[in-house]
């Protein structure tokens, strides 16, 4: 990262969805804003601006961070993975699929947050207890359902991809 003193600009290098980005920033461009603005990756919402709801959620080097409260310098060499990165050639992510089927969205501004913790989560673990699944999606708000079922889409999002079959 190339950052002289004084200097209002800054050159990052980052991987976004398997694609190296090199671009120069001002060093208060916030992650999210690079993701929207910059790189035209739009399935990364901004809900509220205080890291309260997570709509803004995307992997950091495999970790789900709110890219409203980092700043794009922050993923210099760094791998990030936003919601339009779970498809593949064009097929949805059995992820998506669940969210679909269970009915795990409603209006779906958070969803692209609650997808990427969930995402996070069936990374790691590929049999998540309830508990687990509270605990992975509790810095996630939807104002539009009851959880349930987005509960739901991840218990069968795990089911799937523990069987092998998408």
């Amino acid at each position: 990262m190339n950052m002289s003193v004084g200097s209002e600009r800054v050159q990052i290098r980052v991987t976004v969805n398997g694609q190296v980005h090199q671009r120069e920033v001002e060093a208060r461009q916030l992650l999210v804003d690079l993701l929207r603005e910059t790189l035209g990756l739009t399935g990364t919402h901004i809900g509220c601006d205080t890291s309260y709801c997570g709509a803004c959620t995307v992997l950091l080097n495999g970790e789900p961070v709110k890219s409203c409260t980092l700043f794009a310098f922050q993923a210099h060499e760094a791998d990030v993975k936003t919601v339009e990165g779970l498809s593949h050639n064009g097929d949805m992510h059995p992820l998506q699929k669940a969210f679909v089927q269970c009915h795990g969205l409603q209006c779906g501004y958070c969803t692209p947050g609650f997808l990427m913790s969930s995402y996070a989560l069936l990374s790691k673990n590929k049999r998540p207890t309830d508990d687990q699944i509270r605990k992975a999606l509790a810095g996630n708000t939807c104002r539009c359902t009851g959880y349930q079922n987005i509960f739901k889409a991840v218990r069968s999002a795990a089911d799937t991809l523990a069987a092998g079959t998408q």
